[in-house]
């Protein structure tokens, strides 16, 4: 989901501070899933492949460009069509995905050339591919190899076969009735558990479930595979009910070889695996112990592999990476046509930039003036205004030529005015004959346009004779 994609990215964006100060909290979301589309880059950083990459640039395409041991290419071609025949990468003879195998599983021999080419890399390596490109997968199956499972692949097969022996005495403590059903029956772990832990369970639990196991045991190493063999045996064996049908070593191997799928189902399994009180001091005691035993009954390892690494805490602390190992190269590099930004350049301390100054100088430029203009109806207490100041442009027209002065089509005047919001027409004149006074006398007298009287009016005496004219109205009514 997008929430967890966020979270995955902001960890892998500061990866050494997450796996310093937060690795409790990694490896919560490592047990509840990696996201699908940033699985194979969580991979390759728990892993250390990232760093190791980055350490050793240009080392793939070396080994990739040579020609390698004949006989080693043989073997490894006929296991090519074996991995995965079924997925879309794998499915066909000869294209991408058994190409790219073929060139990682090459390079290995390579690397490694007194380890050389064992079969249970080639599924192993099919998965990293199923979600990094060939050089990642490389240096991620290197680390498989050299960190998490060392000496799984060599010659004599000694260290899977001590790891067994670790597995049936962690066996005795986390399910007796298990361990003694074994023990009477005289099954060795090599027996049923080689495919297991040499492929890392990919070639024996469902897809999903798959994924989910090689999420915690990147993160938390080879201890989450003891567990996950330990929660199959205990569900297979684990009752009276199931032993009674398991009468022989060829009974039990046969059960052991088709697992119930219930017991495989993804929620099941990673709950019952977490559960399992089985840690890296549990797997470390037992390894002291069996190696003891081995060389009191052996003698020493024919085959002696590098100190194993208990997860991605470990890797890292063995190896500290840079910041630049860790920096996330980008998956689309996309050319901009614009010029790449100019740099800043870098101001002494109390030098101001140019952008700060000019910005002051434009805060202390003067204002633009703005142009008075006088009232063209001043009242009495007014100041004088200039007469030789124009009251106008003299360049503006005074109207435009074009629009005609009124509407010909509009009456000069209502010759019946109206009240407003009156339904029925009345005419505004008041027909009620004033009181005291006679129907014959002729009527007041009307000011016209040719009475002199008004042109020598000032404005003030007009708006003084409108008033008392309306209060003699007033009273009139009244």
């Amino acid at each position: 989901s997008l929430p967890q994609e966020v979270k995955w990215l902001d960890m892998l964006s500061n990866w050494d501070k997450w796996m310093v100060k937060r690795h409790k909290k990694v490896r919560l979301r490592c047990q509840k899933g990696i996201p699908p589309s940033l699985r194979g880059r969580a991979w390759l950083y728990l892993s250390g492949g990232k760093v190791k990459r980055e350490q050793n640039r240009g080392k793939f395409e070396e080994l990739d460009s040579q020609a390698g041991d004949p006989k080693e290419l043989d073997v490894i071609e006929k296991d090519l069509h074996r991995q995965f025949p079924f997925h879309e990468m794998f499915v066909s003879r000869g294209g991408h995905g058994q190409q790219d195998l073929f060139r990682v599983l090459k390079a290995y021999t390579l690397y490694r050339p007194e380890e050389g080419y064992c079969q249970a890399q080639a599924p192993i390596a099919a998965v990293l591919l199923m979600h990094m490109p060939a050089e990642d997968a490389f240096w991620g199956l290197v680390q498989i190899c050299e960190k998490y499972l060392p000496g799984y692949y060599s010659a004599g097969l000694e260290a899977i076969q001590l790891d067994g022996e670790i597995l049936y005495a962690l066996t005795r403590r986390v399910s007796p009735l298990v361990y003694r059903h074994l023990e009477k029956h005289k099954m060795e772990p090599i027996l049923y558990m080689t495919e297991w832990f040499m492929c890392a369970f990919s070639r024996t639990l469902p897809w999903a479930s798959v994924l989910r196991v090689w999420d915690m045991f990147l993160c938390d190493g080879v201890k989450i595979i003891f567990r996950v063999g330990l929660v199959l045996l205990k569900c297979m064996l684990g009752t009276r009910e199931k032993l009674k049908a398991c009468q022989g070593q060829y009974e039990t191997m046969e059960l052991l070889r088709a697992i119930e799928p219930r017991y495989m189902q993804e929620g099941f399994l990673v709950r019952e695996v977490l559960e399992v009180p089985v840690s890296e001091r549990d797997v470390e005691r037992e390894h002291h112990v069996q190696l003891k035993r081995w060389r009191k009954n052996r003698g020493e390892l024919h085959c002696k592999s590098p100190p194993r690494m208990h997860g991605a805490r470990a890797i890292m602390a063995s190896e500290p990476p840079s910041r630049q190992d860790l920096r996330q190269n980008p998956t689309i590099i996309v050319e901009s046509p614009l010029p790449p930004p100019q740099p800043t350049p870098q101001l002494k301390k109390g030098e101001k930039s140019k952008e700060e100054k000019s910005k002051k100088k434009g805060s202390m430029k003067k204002a633009p003036t703005v142009m008075e203009i006088p009232n063209p109806y001043p009242l009495a207490g007014d100041p004088q205004r200039d007469p030789q100041l124009p009251l106008r442009d003299p360049q503006l027209p005074l109207r435009d030529p074009q629009l005609p002065l009124r509407d010909p089509q509009l009456p000069l005047r209502d010759p019946v005015p109206t009240l407003r919001n009156s339904t029925v027409q009345q005419p505004l004149v008041n027909d009620t004959p004033l009181p005291n006074t006679p129907e014959d006398s002729p009527p007041p007298h009307q000011p016209t346009l040719n009475d002199q009287s008004l042109l020598t009016v000032s404005p003030l005496q007009k708006s003084t004779q409108s008033l008392s004219s309306i209060e003699a109205d007033q009273d009139t009514y009244l």
